[in-house]
C-alpha cells in the first residue's frame, strides 16, 4: 500500500513554507516602519483611544479607562474565587460539597454589590453625556449632509459658506491600484476639509440625502448619526490647531470606505483668513466669466462692488480727495479703450497708490469698472464683459 506525505511531514517543504512566512512578516514589518502615526488620525499599531484635542474626548478616555479597570476587577475577583474554590475545595483532595439555600446574606450581597456598582458607573458617565448633548450657545454651526460618498458643509450663522468634501482623487487611484504605497493618511486625505476655529464650540447639524451616515472624528470625541428626513445635532470644541481624521461611521454602501472627515483648525486669525478667501472663490466660482451681461445688470452688480471694495478712497461721489485722482469725470474712465481701465484694476497704479485687485473675480473687475463708467456724470453706456477680464489676465 503506498504511503501518501503530507506536506508539514517533508522536513524541505517545513522549512519553505517557514521561510516563505518569515518573508512575508519582514516584508510586512518593512512596510510598517515607512508608515508612521497620523497625529489627529490613527497610528502604527493603535490599541488605545486617539489622543484628545477636546475637552469631551478627554472625558470620554477618563472614562472609557475608568470602565475597564472596574471590568478588570470585577472579572478578576469572579473568576478568581471560582478558580480558588474549584482548585482548594474538589472532591479528590477530600472535601464535601455544602447542601444550603435560602441564604438571605447571600442574595442581598449579589443584589446590592452589583446594583451599587452599575449607579457608580452611570453617576461617572452622567455628566459626560449631558454635556456631549449640551449643543446650546454655539459659537458657529455647520450643517454637514451625508451623501453616497461624500460629505456637504454649510455654514449656518453669516459665514454662508458651502462645499462638498470628497476624498482624494489620488487616494481613490491608489485603492484602484490593488496596490497602495505606504500613506499615512490613506483614504483620510479629502479635497476640501471641514475649517473650524480653535477654542471656538462648533455645533454640527447632520443629516443625509440618501441612506444612514454618521459623522465621526475620534480626536474631537463626536459621533453622531446622519439620518435622511431628519435633523440631529453634536458639537465639539477643539483646544489646539491641527489636523483631526475622521470616516463615515455607519455602513453606508459599497464605497463606504471612501467617505472620510478632515477637520483642520486654525487659529482664529487664519480662520478669518481663510473665510474671506473662500467666500471670494465661491463668488468667483458662481459666476460664469462666458456670460455675456445687460449693462443694468452689470452696474447694479459694480455697484456692490464698488460699495465694498472702492468707496474708501474714491469716496461714494467719485469725487478727487488729497491726492486720490476723481472718478466722476476721468479721462481713463470715460476712454473708449476700456485695456486702460482694465490694466489699472488688475496691475494697480501710481507705484501703489493704487493697488492691483487681480483677487476680484472676473465678473466682479468687469462689473465695477462698468459702474464707473456709467455712474455721476460718466454716461457714456459703454459696458466691460467678463469675458475681457479673462482676455486681459493672460
Amino acid at each position: 500500500m503506498k504511503t501518501m506525505t503530507r506536506p508539514w511531514q517533508n522536513p524541505l517543504q517545513l522549512c519553505a513554507r517557514a521561510g516563505l512566512a518569515l518573508g512575508s512578516l519582514v516584508a510586512s514589518a518593512a512596510v510598517m516602519a515607512q508608515v508612521k502615526d497620523l497625529p489627529g488620525g490613527p497610528a502604527v499599531n493603535q490599541l488605545d483611544l486617539h489622543p484628545a484635542a477636546s475637552k469631551i474626548a478627554e472625558s470620554q478616555h477618563f472614562l472609557h479607562v475608568v470602565m475597564m479597570v472596574i471590568c478588570v476587577v470585577i472579572f478578576l475577583g469572579v473568576f478568581g474565587v471560582m478558580f480558588y474554590s474549584i482548585l482548594k475545595h474538589r472532591k479528590s483532595v477530600g472535601h464535601k460539597a455544602a447542601n444550603f439555600h435560602e441564604s438571605t446574606a447571600v442574595e442581598i450581597a449579589w443584589t446590592v454589590i452589583p446594583f451599587l456598582i452599575v449607579i457608580a458607573m452611570g453617576a461617572m458617565a452622567t455628566r459626560t453625556v449631558v454635556a456631549m448633548k449640551d449643543t446650546s450657545n454655539a459659537d458657529l454651526t455647520v450643517k454637514a449632509t451625508g451623501y453616497q460618498w461624500k460629505w456637504g458643509y454649510d455654514y449656518l450663522k453669516g459665514e454662508g459658506i458651502g462645499f462638498l468634501s470628497t476624498l482624494d482623487v489620488a487616494h481613490r487611484e491608489m485603492s484602484n491600484s490593488g496596490k497602495p504605497p505606504p500613506t499615512d493618511n490613506y483614504l483620510l486625505k479629502v479635497d476640501n476639509p471641514l475649517v473650524v476655529p480653535v477654542g471656538v464650540k462648533v455645533r454640527i447639524i447632520t443629516t443625509a440625502n440618501d441612506v444612514i451616515h454618521a459623522w465621526m472624528v475620534p480626536s474631537l470625541g463626536v459621533k453622531q448619526d446622519a439620518i435622511p428626513g431628519f435633523v440631529r445635532d453634536t458639537w465639539f470644541k477643539a483646544e489646539k490647531t491641527g489636523d483631526f481624521y475622521g470616516q463615515c461611521a455607519e455602513l453606508c454602501g459599497k464605497e463606504h470606505a471612501y467617505m472620510p472627515i478632515h477637520v483642520k483648525v486654525l487659529s482664529k486669525a487664519d480662520y478669518s483668513k481663510w473665510v474671506e478667501g473662500k467666500k471670494k472663490e465661491m463668488a468667483a466660482a458662481a459666476d460664469d466669466p462666458n456670460k455675456v451681461w445687460k449693462l443694468e445688470d452689470l452696474v447694479a452688480r459694480g455697484e456692490k462692488v464698488y460699495g465694498a471694495n472702492c468707496v474708501a478712497c474714491h469716496q461714494a461721489a467719485g469725487k478727487a480727495v488729497g491726492p486720490i485722482k476723481a472718478l466722476d469725470g476721468s479721462a481713463i474712465v470715460l476712454d473708449a479703450d476700456k485695456s486702460k481701465q482694465i490694466a489699472i484694476l488688475l496691475n494697480g497704479a501710481a507705484n501703489g497708490a493704487m493697488p492691483a485687485w487681480k483677487q476680484l473675480s472676473d465678473t466682479e473687475i468687469a462689473a465695477v469698472i462698468t459702474y464707473t463708467k456709467n455712474n455721476w456724470g460718466n454716461k457714456t453706456g459703454q459696458l466691460v464683459q467678463p469675458a475681457d477680464i479673462v482676455a486681459a489676465r493672460k
